[in-house]
């Protein structure tokens, strides 16, 4: 086996940057074509690392040991945003720990009330919109998707004190959503960028903490918790093998990883596939009769084919990596790109076309393929939770709105925090009152 890393651009880490920066996909796709399946790059904000985009190398990868192959470490621009106890920071066994811990709650009867509790929001949401006059889906779909949050996930019911933790949840994510925001806080955080900045993030953050451990402190004393079927409790009452449980900080963490890894990803997921079903004459049709299977079809081939993450990361440690015939050393990270796997036109035949046929019947793509959400033990806790709301939210409004696309053209995309937005947040008219509930 060669020791040698695989092959990749020359070009100065400047140019690579703006590749990546302004060309995206098709410089991916050229390095791909050019150097094969494993290409390693240099960029402005990390001077070596490796990306794949052959589902057997993505296998690899995501089957490899979880204590070699850091994803926390990979994830550490987050830490001064989620806090150091966020599963989605740590890695190995105290990873595993927290995945265990925090799984239950998004699977099995849980997922009926939160269908529930989805569609409540949705429809909600939607006799709000205006009549006759363009509004953008991006902001519309933030909003549905953080009630749904404060419901499901927090437990709060509307009212004052829903009201007030939703305002200063808003005020402490916004600065994040802006593109590129999320990359300039953390560095302000670290003192590389706004001190103002830093310190108004501080505040908010803050402002947020106050309420949560306020809260924490008196769920811990309810007598009815166990009836609860919301998230918050379930990570309060949850206990490893040995018995012990979470702490208020780790709660915390848990709390705000779930808030921002499933409220602004799962909403511009949502606007995404609202502007691929408003150009799809023949997908909207299909997709207003309602049948679940074809809406979970138009959920997952509009994460194909834009996928809201582009890429998701793994940090070697200890010994060097064996991948494709090289070893990747120490220290360096490996990400697949979701982009471009997802636009192989050898796994995906007419690759740009939006089809959500291809996820219905024996031959859907499989969990190599197809990997909006990452795979193996680092595969997004909350993926089950994303499709259903996808699949809810699209239903109620495909069957209870008349909306027409307000461009001609799909929107383009632009970075957002760590999602790959609609720049302009899709434009829409409702062309007449919603249907009733």
């Amino acid at each position: 086996m060669s020791a040698a890393l695989p092959p990749g651009p020359r070009l100065p880490r400047l140019l690579q940057t703006l590749g990546f920066m302004f060309a995206g996909p098709r410089f991916l796709e050229r390095a791909r074509r050019r150097y094969g399946d494993a290409v390693t790059f240099g960029t402005l904000f990390d001077e070596r690392f490796v990306m794949v985009f052959d589902p057997e190398l993505v296998k690899q990868l995501f089957r490899g040991s979880g204590e070699q192959l850091h994803a926390g470490e990979a994830n550490a621009l987050l830490g001064p945003i989620l806090g150091q106890r966020s599963v989605l920071l740590l890695d190995g066994a105290e990873h595993l720990r927290h995945r265990r811990l925090m799984l239950p709650p998004f699977h099995g009867k849980r997922m009926l009330a939160y269908e529930q509790t989805i569609r409540e929001e949705a429809d909600r949401e939607i006799d709000c919109w205006p009549i006759g006059e363009p509004f953008t889906l991006l902001e519309r779909m933030q909003s549905l998707t953080l009630a749904v949050i404060m419901r499901a996930v927090f437990g709060y019911q509307p009212g004052p004190s829903a009201e007030e933790l939703r305002r200063r949840l808003r005020a402490m994510v916004e600065p994040l959503a802006r593109p590129r925001g999320l990359m300039m806080m953390a560095a302000a955080i670290r003192g590389r960028g706004n001190p103002e900045a830093a310190l108004a993030f501080e505040r908010q953050r803050r402002a947020v903490d106050e309420i949560l451990y306020a809260e924490i402190a008196e769920r811990r004393r309810l007598p009815d918790l166990a009836r609860r079927d919301d998230v918050f409790s379930a990570l309060l009452l949850a206990q490893d093998e040995e018995g012990a449980q979470l702490s208020d900080h780790e709660v915390r963490d848990e709390l705000v990883t779930l808030l921002l890894a499933g409220h602004e990803t799962t909403a511009t997921g949502l606007a995404w596939a609202l502007d691929l079903v408003l150009h799809a004459p023949v997908v909207l049709a299909r997709a207003r009769a309602g049948e679940d299977a074809y809406l979970d079809a138009v959920a997952k081939e509009s994460l194909r084919i834009r996928p809201v993450i582009p890429g998701v990361g793994r940090v070697v440690r200890g010994e060097p990596f064996a991948l494709n015939g090289y070893e990747v050393p120490p220290g360096m990270e490996i990400n697949p790109s979701i982009r471009v796997i997802h636009r192989r036109g050898d796994l995906y035949p007419q690759p740009e076309a939006f089809r959500p046929e291809r996820f219905l019947g024996e031959n859907a793509p499989d969990t190599y393929t197809w990997v909006p959400f990452g795979g193996g033990t680092r595969r997004c806790l909350g993926a089950s939770f994303a499709l259903l709301e996808m699949r809810v939210v699209l239903g109620q409004v495909l069957a209870r709105t008349a909306l027409r696309a307000a461009d001609a053209k799909l929107a383009k995309t632009q970075f957002r925090a760590i999602t790959l937005a609609p720049k302009g947040g899709v434009r829409v008219v409702q062309e007449r009152a919603p249907a009733p509930v």
